[in-house]
């Protein structure tokens, strides 16, 4: 089903429209931020402290008849255009200069039907706004690893989340959603409509158009075994983990860190600084079976400490609330099937001379009920991975070196990045361009970028890890 934005008796030319914006304003039921607004400096704002860039402008959409109007302004005048949804874009493309910005963020409206166990949610909307909704009704999706991660990007990615291995990815749970395309038309992709564009939006970004609403399936989840499992940091430690974790039972689903211990309540004085291994569990099954379930982790060492309890799902994001703060980064990342104890070796080393003490290098075993979905059946393709890594330097103080931190990523990714079989498309950088092959499967490529022409021959959707239109 294809829906015109109305009314639609006017079309933006430069003819017709002696001041463009004011043009573009009046037809708008949000806001149109240029830099003379009181608000424009806070609201260019993402979370990457070192991102200090001036939009064109930014179309604060209302709903989606404001994203339709931005996405035909821009393109009838040949704007370059670029989607904030919730503005942690780790390839830093959520503001760019000099092009307008359709600023999802306020068009975060959650509807929960228990009825039928599904979700409408705007892409606005974050993990934590999600959370708190469906767990009145006892339910859940498993989405970002933040509660303030953006629905619109985590999910057009793929959505690697804290129940990925219990029900999958946030894309194997999405049921329809609404996009506006770079005609700016509004249409209806699901399995039975548009079910090119389906596939597509389930992984590959945001090359194919903005979705302005998700239909999810959510799950019977109420309760979860969650919580930080610290550990001392060795190889024999993460060797254990990496056995362990990717065979576990379904309902375990788990993110383990390599960082320095800090100074938190849970963690003693004596230990703040030393490097440990921080294994946040959530366990969907009953509290006895997950306390069975952990016994193998829980066996590694003696632990620093140990919060894991039976806890209302959303609680789950305060363990990750830290990551919330605005922050600089420098992430390489990778999917892989093994770890050699060269890798492992190295992580450790490195860490104990990381440039920032917030630094960090994260596996998570994956495999579960995100594997038995088919590498065909989603842009999303590479189900048989068994882990996710990512190094990740972080710093706090925007006027820190960025290079500083980045070589130390950089020198760190030289010496582990054999052991990879592609990548996260979420997780790439801004200078990993050259990446998006290892995003995709030759096949799976070639088919978005015939999707990619169909939806957007002028490629207008560029700031994302791009997808050329076959020509």
């Amino acid at each position: 089903m294809v829906i015109s934005p109305q009314p639609r008796p006017f079309t933006y030319s430069v003819a017709s429209a002696g001041a463009p914006f004011e043009a573009l304003r009046s037809r708008l039921a949000g806001e149109l931020i240029t830099a003379d607004d009181d608000q424009y400096d806070a609201l260019r704002q993402v979370q990457e402290i070192t991102v200090d860039r001036r939009p064109l402008a930014l179309v604060r959409a209302a709903d989606e008849q404001d994203v339709a109007e931005a996405v035909r302004f821009a393109r009838d005048y040949g704007q370059p255009l670029a989607v904030r949804s919730g503005g942690h874009s780790l390839a830093r493309l959520s503001m760019i200069d000099d092009a307008i910005v359709v600023d999802l963020s306020a068009m975060k409206r959650v509807n929960i039907n228990p009825a039928t166990r599904t979700a409408q949610v705007q892409p606005g909307a974050t993990s934590g706004n999600l959370a708190g909704p469906a767990h009145e009704f006892g339910l859940a999706l498993s989405t970002g690893d933040t509660s303030t991660v953006g629905m619109g990007g985590l999910t057009t990615g793929g959505g690697i989340g804290f129940m990925a291995r219990k029900y999958g990815l946030a894309i194997d749970n999405l049921l329809s959603a609404r996009v506006v395309t770079a005609e700016g038309d509004i249409v209806t992709a699901s399995a039975s409509e548009h079910p090119d564009l389906f596939w597509a939006i389930r992984g590959g970004g945001g090359n194919f158009g903005i979705v302005t609403e998700f239909q999810y399936r959510l799950a019977p989840v109420s309760q979860v075994l969650g919580g930080e499992l610290m550990l001392p940091a060795s190889r024999d430690v993460i060797r254990g983990y990496l056995d362990y974790t990717a065979s576990a039972p379904d309902d375990l689903t788990t993110i383990a860190t390599l960082m320095h211990a800090p100074p938190a309540p849970h963690v003693p004085r004596e230990r703040v600084g030393e490097l440990v291994l921080s294994i946040l569990v959530c366990w969907t099954g009953s509290a006895e079976d997950g306390e069975r379930a952990l016994a193998p982790l829980r066996a590694l060492a003696t632990p620093v400490a140990d919060t894991v309890s039976p806890i209302p799902y959303p609680r789950i994001y305060s363990f990750t609330a830290h990551q919330e703060v605005r922050h600089g980064w420098s992430i390489r990342s990778m999917f892989a099937d093994e770890l050699s104890d060269a890798t492992l070796d190295v992580a450790l080393e490195e860490m104990q001379r990381s440039t920032s003490p917030y630094s960090i290098v994260q596996f998570r075993g994956l495999g579960g009920a995100m594997r038995r979905v088919t590498s065909e059946e989603t842009a999303f393709a590479h189900r048989e991975r068994r882990y996710f890594v990512a190094i990740i330097a972080v710093w706090l103080d925007p006027a820190e070196d960025a290079t500083v931190h980045q070589a130390w990523t950089r020198s760190l990714w030289r010496q582990i990045h054999h052991d990879g079989s592609g990548v996260y498309v979420n997780f790439l950088e801004e200078d990993e361009k050259e990446r998006i092959l290892d995003a995709y499967p030759a096949a799976t490529f070639a088919r978005l970028a015939e999707i990619k022409r169909r939806y957007d021959r002028r490629n207008l959707f560029t700031f994302n890890q791009n997808i050329r239109p076959q020509s």
